[in-house]
Parts: C-alpha cells; structure tokens; sequence
C-alpha cells in the first residue's frame, strides 16, 4: 500500500479541524501551506503541510 502523500482541501480541513473555507481564505491572502491546482483541484502535499505545521510550532515557541 502507497502512502498518502496528498490531501485536499476537506482533508486537511479535517486534519486540522478548521473549516473548509477557512483553507480557501488562507489560500486568497496567501496565507497557510502551499498548494497545487491540478485539473481545478487544490490539493496540499504532506511535506508542504507538515513543513507548515512545524513552522507554525516554531512561531509559537518564539511568543513564549
């Protein structure tokens, strides 16, 4: 079995427990994760999302 290496906007949006248009604001401020419009679709790959993830982290250890 092949691991996941992409998630769409749902799946993400789930990963994170946001909602959904939250992603498509980010993405209209050029806000969050990279992402990839493939055939209309955005998808997110799990690097640019755990990068994001890490980034976020870092950003909140530096407030402290």
């Amino acid at each position: 079995m092949q691991a996941v290496s992409h998630l769409n906007q749902v799946e993400l949006s789930r990963r994170w427990k946001i909602s959904p248009r939250t992603l498509e604001r980010w993405r209209w401020l050029g806000e969050g994760p990279a992402y990839l419009k493939v055939g209309g679709r955005v998808i997110y790959r799990l690097e640019d999302i755990i990068e994001h993830e890490e980034q976020q982290l870092k950003a909140t250890q530096e407030r402290r």
